[in-house]
């Protein structure tokens, strides 16, 4: 009996971690300089869609779940784009072993998103996103209001839905 109480309850615990997960309370971007594709400085406060909502995506080349879900996203990148306007930043945390991978990488996957690379980690722990994917939206003010931790198919239709609710304003709870 003790078991099935103690196994409950931490299946309880859990679930609230997993649902406290996807509702952070909103907090800013920080000031961290990442590198674009292209080798540009750019700090993730400066991120923007011009004052619209955004969406950060982490993943890495290693990553089989980013890749699923970077490619899912992207058939429907152009529906969501006419839609609401939507842009997605994909930032790599690919380090220095796995970062000359990245290019070829997303030149092959003809991606829509404009791909960042943290290779030294420094916004992924600012963050806190300890396995990839992690996915953001970030609101027209620069504040955080929504993350989704890993990928199942279909989530993208989650992301989706949460962003249009975003742009249109309304509470995420």
């Amino acid at each position: 009996m003790k078991k099935l109480i103690l196994t409950l309850m931490t299946l309880v615990f859990s679930f609230g971690i997993l649902l406290a997960q996807d509702n952070q309370p909103k907090s800013e971007l920080p000031s961290i300089t990442v590198k674009t594709l292209d080798g540009k400085s750019i700090k993730a406060s400066e991120f923007s869609n011009e004052g619209k909502p955004y969406v950060i995506c982490f993943w890495a080349t290693w990553c089989k779940p980013c890749m699923m879900e970077l490619n899912a996203m992207a058939e429907e990148y152009d529906e969501w784009q006419e839609e609401t306007g939507i842009k997605i930043y994909a930032v790599s945390i690919d380090d220095a072993r796995t970062c000359q991978k990245v290019k070829p990488l997303v030149s092959g996957s003809d991606w829509p998103y404009e791909v960042i690379l943290d290779q030294n980690s420094e916004l992924k722990r600012a963050l806190g996103v300890n396995n990839p994917p992690h996915t953001f939206i970030v609101n027209g003010n620069g504040e955080i209001v929504w993350q989704h931790i890993g990928y199942s198919p279909g989530d993208e239709d989650n992301l989706i839905e949460m962003y249009k609710k975003v742009v249109k304003g309304e509470d995420l709870k």
